[in-house]
């Protein structure tokens, strides 16, 4: 490579193109090497006796160990027919057929499912990559790994599956190296990963807190330190089952996983890629614990965002979910703060944000709420609406600000009346405090010209000369008596 074509690899300032290249489907790191035997088509177990099935069903299993490079489509294509032939028919012998898992094909099972699963991502084409904007790079190997991770849920799923000989097999380490798979940019893999992490949770009591656990240090790596992880959405949907099976009380471990995790998650720059599933976890840990709604809307408050409108837009949705399952006496403990930030909502120049925040007064049981504590909400919210009722510049936003204007004074007419009037006298102040800021101004500026008109006249050096209209008072006391003489036209004044 060349000494400038590198340079241009790595100047951060070098022009790059702005149409999007289309992406490759990109193989793992793991290939078959060249020293590997072609693989020979074995008998159908279907076509052997019952007593010769274990035997050769175990044989196949290994022959699917061998991995094939599918970066290149033209090579080993016999090999790879034969690979894909035998795993269809191991899918379809451990649906259909009963009693076919023996205890010595465990072993044999799981290490041809790490065989293909476990390896290293490759990393992304596209080193700013966007989720939102780019497409995904795809597996390359995925006609074989589909069929795979086929095999896999029907093993979990099967009758005949014993947890007590598959927890010999799948143990702490076969999870953690699930776990990192769903850093895979394929949303297909990440779909079978999500199942198989369901049943693998169902199945082994003795792996759940060690899963949870290990959720939870992926999610605080992404957030506090790379910010960015494929499979969070994932991760929070198996979550959202999980919680859902929480038994009461809630466990002081699950109370800060909330806290300590979940609610940090919000403040994300690609929230928008998991927030559906995120904001399900936080709704089901409220109906579980309705005690937690305080600390779970004050830690929104405290990662509100200040200058993303989409990520506003997101929250304001996610309040209206929380405010859906709130009981009135959590309410009253939240409702100042709330409606503070709904009241800068309310504010915001961008219409979509003013808009959402707005939409909580359709919300029946929200009003209920507001209804029974209007004497607190109305006073934060009435100054915003009715500055926004004369100054928006959006006629839907206007529109929306008079309903609910009219729905406040139908609330309680008589505090309507008085924070009219309490907010019209208030403008008063606040013009005629700006009108005498604008004459002292102008007394300044008016000072400023006397100045500049009388310093041409001055003699002598020094600060005295500048202060003083009299050239023979700026002698004799020097700085004390420049002084002096520099105030009286501000007292006059005055």
């Amino acid at each position: 490579m060349s000494t400038t074509a590198f340079v241009d690899r790595i100047d951060p300032f070098a022009k790059r193109s702005l149409k999007k290249k289309n992406k490759k489907s990109q193989g793992s790191s793991r290939y078959r090497s060249s020293q590997d035997v072609e693989l020979q088509p074995l008998p159908f177990l279907k076509d052997v006796p019952a007593s010769e099935q274990e035997e050769l069903f175990i044989r196949k299993l290994r022959q699917c160990c061998v991995a094939f490079d599918f970066m290149d489509p033209v090579i080993d294509l016999k090999g790879k027919e034969v690979k894909r032939c035998s795993l269809n028919e191991l899918v379809d012998y451990i649906t259909a057929g009963r009693g076919v898992l023996t205890e010595p094909v465990y072993p044999e099972i799981i290490k041809m499912i790490s065989a293909n699963l476990f390896r290293t991502l490759p990393p992304s084409e596209n080193p700013d990559f966007d989720p939102e904007e780019d497409d995904p790079t795809l597996e390359a190997s995925w006609p074989h790994l589909q069929l795979v991770y086929e095999f896999f849920l029907r093993f979990l799923e099967s009758s005949d599956f014993q947890p007590t000989i598959g927890k010999r097999v799948i143990d702490q380490k076969f999870v953690l190296q699930l776990l990192e798979l769903f850093d895979s940019e394929d949303p297909r893999e990440r779909d079978f990963l999500k199942t198989v992490l369901h049943r693998i949770y169902g199945k082994f009591l003795g792996l759940r807190a060690f899963i949870r656990k290990q959720i939870n240090n992926i999610f605080l790596r992404f957030v506090y330190e790379t910010e960015h992880f494929n499979g969070v959405g994932e991760l929070l949907e198996i979550l959202g089952s999980i919680i859902n099976g929480f038994a009461l009380p809630l466990k002081q471990e699950h109370k800060q996983f909330l806290v300590k995790v979940l609610i940090p998650l919000h403040k994300v720059k690609c929230l928008s890629l998991y927030h559906a599933q995120l904001a399900y976890c936080v709704v089901q840990f409220l109906e579980k614990d309705p005690t937690l709604t305080e600390p779970v809307v004050r830690g929104l408050l405290k990662y509100w965002p200040r200058t993303c409108s989409q990520k506003e837009v997101m929250f304001l949705g996610e309040i209206e979910e929380v405010l859906d399952v709130i009981e009135p006496s959590q309410f009253t403990r939240i409702q100042e703060p709330l409606f503070r930030q709904i009241s800068r909502c309310v504010s915001s120049p961008h219409f979509q944000v003013a808009e959402r925040a707005l939409y909580f007064w359709n919300n029946e049981y929200i009003m209920s709420l507001m209804e029974e504590n209007n004497h607190v909400i109305m006073p934060i919210m009435f100054p915003a609406l009715y500055r926004i009722s004369k100054e928006h510049w959006n006629q839907t936003i206007v529109a929306l600000v008079y309903n609910v204007l009219k729905t406040f004074m139908e609330m309680n007419s008589k505090l309507f009346d008085e924070l009219t009037v309490s907010y019209k006298a208030e403008r008063q102040k606040e013009k005629k405090r700006e009108k005498d800021r604008e004459e002292l101004w102008k007394r300044l500026a008016e000072l400023e010209l006397n100045h500049n008109k009388n310093s041409p006249n001055s003699t002598g050096g020094g600060g005295a000369a500048l202060s003083s209209p009299n050239p023979t008072q700026s002698t004799g006391t020097g700085g004390q008596t420049a002084t002096q003489n520099n105030n009286p036209p501000i007292g006059g004044k005055k």
